[in-house]
């Protein structure tokens, strides 16, 4: 239990009665474990204190064989240490929970508990408590390896902190040294309970974080317009089960009728609160029979087969759900037939019917037959032809790679050399014939960069020579099939460390600032010192490549445009681009110049200081997402606060300080505000200072402060979103 004393003369001793007990300096009781305990002998001298190794402060009657009279890891405080257990002992018939500090500098109790869930729950999850009975945050069920509401966390058992805030952290170490902060809740606004209400779905990533399910709309559409989720949403149409006295028995194997209840399936999510779990299932059947049962049962509204758990269902409001970008579990949720459009189709003649489908799939087939004869012209398909394309556009020196040379190099592109996936699809790591170690980007016929993208990628940076910049070794197409060569970088990109809780005490400041530097003259080159002037229009932490030396290296031209003058704005009707990156001009109207590129390497300046993501981070009780967050520490005179903690006070101070003012300055609102790549380097390389940065308040991530974006999702990317954004 937390406790509390300013007096310096304070002790803590074994009692008479064997009692472990803290007394002030006038030897007056402030704590005591209250065990009266049953020593060998007449006095206390049996009875010993210490602390273990594994944390655990134990009392025990060494006579006694070594039972244990009093132990901490029983009465914990606000830490759980890697072999001890907070719940209900049935031996002891004791709960145990952490109890908050009152604050950072008072220990005493304060609001926030995190204790086992309710006593009727299996599997256990852990809930932060307002006071003991207010949910606050809760981890999801424990599936014998973690919880499911926390994608990032695996087997290893780090310790646990929850502090005064509420915010729980698990910290982890390599052989028990070297404590680093392995993963945070409550770092966005869906890891609040019950942030989106009944029926809500929470997604960080998206622009609007609440959604309602399927089937389903706000219970309140004017409180729901201005942000306030919390009411949730409730059922559009009336479920076949609320329509019927009795419901008939559906075979396992059966089919269903038309009018049936059906389930709409969310993928990766952290699953409702108020789970209960189904037992007596046979082996043979139990994803399909967890499915049937819940048809079966009109008070269940909701399924899900849980690996190393079984089958979880839900008979009252579905509350808490998060969708997650990686992990989490498949929940079904029970809608009315007519929501999903599986309803009775509709009779029609059957010879208009059949002239129809000839009409369309002839349409279908001179479609695709005008495609292919397009894409055949735009891109060449032999080695000849692509030597004689490369050729004209002056790249002598890139080289053409043989399609079976690059299967073989992959290991057919085998998902064990998968080094990661961008925007425009997945780049492998290959070695040649020779030994040489290369990178494979494999465009994926679904890219949003395609064929122009693909040629000018190949074109641009094969032109391009500079230590900062990624470099092109060659290409290879067959028919569909279109590959960039790059050399290897064997760190990968810079996200795969900075934002991995268990690598990113790799990246100390000196690696950091390396980095920020490297990343500011390899934009330098593109602006002022190329041949041509290159705006790059996607920089983001996931396209920075370090090497072995951990030298970045900036990568993925497929979006980069080169443009003309000194400070010239160039307008594009799509805006593609990553959320979060981009600059308001650019994201709003389309506008871009080297100025938006200042923009994101604004952003990821303050990335790599803190180790935070722009895209995920917000702090809910102040409603303040990234950039706020640093401009508030820097304007008052805590900048040093944004840094990322693992680095501890290794840094200099000075150069920390000057990079946030140089990322702040980067991101103002008005790109007539922000400085150029020149002025950046000058500021990084001397004493320079810029003007002083004014607070930043446009936020593609608030949607509330922005109604009227829309944004279409075109495809995935390591760090983020590619989007197409347009005007409603």
């Amino acid at each position: 239990m937390p406790i509390a004393t300013t007096d310096t003369l304070a002790t803590l001793r074994i009692g008479r009665n064997g009692s472990l007990e803290l007394v002030d300096g006038k030897q007056n009781s402030v704590w005591s474990t209250n065990a009266t305990v049953l020593v060998s002998s007449s006095s206390t001298s049996s009875v010993a204190a210490f602390l273990s190794d594994d944390g655990n402060f134990v009392a025990k009657d060494v006579v006694k064989a070594g039972q244990p009279i009093w132990q901490s890891f029983d009465y914990p405080g606000d830490t759980m240490l890697p072999t001890q257990r907070v719940g209900y002992n049935s031996k002891s018939k004791y709960s145990s929970f952490l109890t908050a500090w009152k604050s950072e500098s008072d220990p005493s109790s304060g609001i926030y508990t995190a204790e086992e869930g309710r006593a009727t729950e299996m599997p256990p999850q852990v809930i932060i408590r307002v006071n003991r009975s207010t949910p606050f945050w809760r981890s999801g069920p424990w599936d014998k390896s973690k919880f499911i509401g926390v994608p990032d966390m695996d087997d290893r058992y780090p310790y646990l902190d929850i502090s005064s805030q509420g915010k729980i952290k698990l910290m982890y170490a390599d052989n028990g040294r070297n404590w680093s902060l392995y993963w945070k809740a409550l770092e966005n606004p869906c890891d609040k309970y019950g942030a989106c209400g009944p029926f809500g779905i929470c997604k960080a990533s998206e622009s609007t974080i609440c959604n309602c399910m399927k089937g389903f709309v706000p219970k309140s559409h004017q409180k729901w317009s201005k942000g306030d989720w919390t009411g949730g949403c409730v059922r559009k149409t009336e479920l076949s089960c609320d329509r019927q006295t009795t419901k008939r028995s559906v075979p396992l194997q059966g089919k269903q009728d038309d009018n049936d209840d059906r389930f709409w399936k969310i993928i990766g999510a952290k699953v409702p609160d108020y789970y209960e779990y189904m037992t007596s299932f046979s082996a043979q059947y139990m994803p399909n029979e967890c499915k049937t049962r819940c048809l079966n049962n009109c008070s269940c509204l909701a399924y899900a087969y849980v690996n190393n758990i079984g089958c979880l269902v839900w008979s009252k409001d579905l509350i808490d759900i998060q969708e997650f970008s990686m992990g989490g579990v498949d929940i079904y949720i029970r809608v009315a037939n007519k929501e999903l459009g599986e309803g009775k189709p509709i009779k029609l003649i059957a010879s208009l019917t059949a002239i129809g489908l000839i009409i369309i799939l002839a349409a279908i087939v001179f479609a695709l037959h005008r495609l292919r004869s397009n894409q055949k012209k735009s891109v060449p398909t032999s080695r000849d032809t692509l030597r004689e394309y490369i050729g004209e556009h002056d790249s002598p020196e890139l080289l053409i790679y043989d399609y079976d040379t690059m299967l073989t190099a992959t290991d057919n592109f085998s998902i064990t050399n998968k080094l990661g996936q961008g925007g425009f699809g997945p780049v492998y790591r290959g070695i040649l014939h020779d030994g040489k170690e290369i990178a494979v980007k494999r465009l994926s016929s679904s890219s949003g960069q395609g064929i122009e993208g693909f040629k000018n990628e190949m074109m641009l940076i094969s032109n391009l020579q500079h230590k900062n910049l990624v470099r092109m070794m060659g290409c290879c197409v067959k028919e569909d099939e279109k590959l960039l060569v790059y050399e290897f970088m064997p760190n990968k990109s810079l996200d795969t460390c900075l934002f991995d809780p268990m690598r990113r005490g790799e990246l100390d400041w000196k690696r950091r600032f390396n980095i920020i530097q490297g990343v500011a003259r390899g934009l330098l080159y593109l602006h002022h010192d190329s041949y041509v002037k290159v705006i790059h229009r996607d920089l983001k932490v996931s396209n920075i490549l370090l090497d072995e030396k951990m030298n970045p290296k900036i990568s993925d031209f497929g979006l980069a445009r080169i443009v003309e003058g000194t400070w010239c704005v160039e307008n594009t009707q799509k805006v593609v681009g990553t959320r979060g990156y981009m600059s308001p001009e650019y994201a709003m109207g389309g506008m871009f110049s080297e100025k938006s590129d200042a923009y994101s390497f604004g952003v990821l300046l303050l990335e790599i200081i803190s180790s935070n993501k722009n895209n995920s981070f917000f702090l809910y009780d102040q409603q303040q997402g990234f950039l706020a967050h640093a401009w508030n520490l820097w304007n008052g005179g805590r900048g040093l606060e944004l840094v990322d903690e693992v680095l501890g006070d290794s840094y200099s101070s000075s150069e920390v300080l000057k990079c946030v003012h140089i990322g702040l300055l980067c991101v103002q609102d008005n790109a007539a505000d922000r400085p150029t790549m020149i002025d950046i380097a000058l500021m990084l390389s001397s004493e320079k200072d810029g003007s002083q940065p004014k607070r930043p308040v446009f936020t593609i991530q608030n949607s509330s402060s922005h109604p009227q974006l829309h944004y279409e999702h075109t495809s995935s990317s390591t760090n983020g979103t590619i989007m197409v954004i347009e005007g409603r």
